[in-house]
């Protein structure tokens, strides 16, 4: 059945008229589906990761109902659903929007929108308010509904994390202000906290105007000349300039309690534990896993966080801690997710180990790269690793990390530091040698 079906199909259910710039961007959502070798994929768009417990129910259903039951968390914060029957038409769009998972067709592809998943649990500011009015903002905007399904807004809460993620457009919580970037420029617009969700999408909608002739998807894709204007058309409506870099490196939550100062004795150092956060295997969790942690999440804060790099906050409270520093609520539910196969803490082999889907699912990939992550899988490394079944990389992280690329002649292997790569090393044939190499090169 799926022979017929193109490479990014609408569903029943979309809202029709294309933009002229749709027939070149293929990236899937509900409505939109991808064909891929272990059926259809839907990519459900989670602005911020955020989840109620009810919402989670409503993608596994779907998951179960159309789909291979399992999900699989994206470098974005969102969900993917695979192994959907090519006949499924509207159904899981149905479901999902009568969940609020799909508040606006024209939009659905649009709202991509990362935020610092521990904002307002670290003692770091919430981005909350930012994140309601700027998914809302978007969606009410005619012009939005054409940005690309590779456009990206990030909220930072002033950690840094999903600054550093190259997003096109980023808010970051700075004192009572807020601080406005375009693509990678060094500089940015100070302006007040409360006018950034609107200033956010006034640049996104000035990139569209900017784009029409060159037809880029993203602020880096722009002409040099192009993009060098597009920051002074944001500036030209924004506050003053402050030149801030750019963090090189995009640091995901560790996994284990989260902690902040108790706000109830606040002349004490007592800290109590707000959020609980674990890592997913490859991103992929069975419908048992998401069961645990939907359930986890509904008898605490009754919220999920998706986060960029794999894994999931779940918000408390958990309670204080005691002398030996862990609470025991938060041990208890950590505890039951660690059995369940998830990453709980520092010390997990899965540590920082990341791969593309891989075949059989993916037929431009050259071989089964979960596996071999799998197999190659040793002490725990101190930078991260990705395993790419072909040169598109799908996936990859951001930052400092090591870099594993099936090619026609062996595994490529290279330590990649933002734009720049170390010299390459490549292994053929060999899983010990491939394993050994890549622990090396980790350590």
């Amino acid at each position: 059945m799926l022979a017929a079906m193109p490479d990014s199909a609408p569903s029943p259910l979309s809202a029709g008229g294309t933009s002229p710039r749709d027939g070149g961007d293929a990236c899937p959502g509900t409505l939109r589906l991808h064909r891929a070798d272990d059926g259809a994929l839907a990519r459900v768009r989670i602005p911020g990761g955020v989840l109620s417990a009810d919402r989670a129910d409503a993608l596994l259903a779907v998951a179960g109902r159309f789909g291979d039951g399992e999900l699989h968390l994206t470098s974005r914060g969102n969900v993917q659903l695979r192994g959907l029957d090519a006949e499924c038409g509207g159904g899981p769009a149905e479901l999902l929007g009568a969940a609020g998972l799909l508040p606006s067709a024209a939009h659905e592809r649009a709202r991509n929108i990362v935020a610092s998943p521990l904002a307002g649990l670290d003692g770091s500011p919430s981005v909350g308010g930012w994140l309601s009015e700027l998914d809302s903002l978007v969606c009410g905007s005619a012009a939005a509904a054409a940005l690309s399904g590779r456009f990206l807004f990030a909220l930072d809460s002033g950690r840094g994390d999903v600054d550093a993620l190259g997003a096109d457009v980023t808010l970051i919580a700075e004192g009572g202000d807020c601080l406005l970037r375009v693509g990678a420029a060094d500089e940015v617009f100070r302006l007040p906290s409360a006018d950034g969700p609107r200033a956010a999408l006034l640049a996104a909608e000035l990139f569209l105007r900017a784009a029409r002739d060159s037809g880029a998807w993203r602020v880096k894709d722009l002409p040099d000349d192009v993009r060098t204007a597009l920051v002074r058309a944001v500036g030209a409506t924004a506050g003053p300039v402050v030149h801030r870099p750019r963090p090189r490196t995009a640091k995901a939550p560790a996994p284990g309690p989260v902690t902040a100062p108790d706000s109830s004795t606040p002349a004490t150092t007592a800290v109590t534990v707000t959020a609980i956060s674990v890592g997913v295997p490859l991103g992929r969790l069975a419908p048992a896993q998401w069961r645990l942690l939907t359930e986890t999440a509904r008898r605490y804060g009754n919220e999920l966080r998706l986060t960029p790099w794999r894994g999931i906050v779940i918000p408390g409270p958990f309670g204080p801690t005691g002398q030996s520093g862990r609470s025991g609520r938060a041990a208890e539910a950590l505890d039951a997710l660690a059995a369940a196969g998830l990453i709980t803490g520092p010390d997990s082999p899965w540590t920082g180990v990341g791969a593309c889907i891989g075949h059989p699912g993916c037929a431009k990939s050259l071989s089964d790269v979960r596996a071999e992550a799998g197999a190659a899988v040793g002490p725990v490394g101190r930078l991260p690793v990705y395993w790419s079944g072909c040169e598109r990389r799908c996936g990859h992280p951001h930052g400092e990390w090591i870099d594993v690329v099936v090619t026609p002649g062996g595994h490529r292997i290279s330590h990649v530091r933002g734009e720049h790569r170390d010299p390459r090393t490549v292994v053929r044939n060999d899983p010990a040698a491939l394993a050994s190499a890549v622990s090396e090169a980790r350590a």
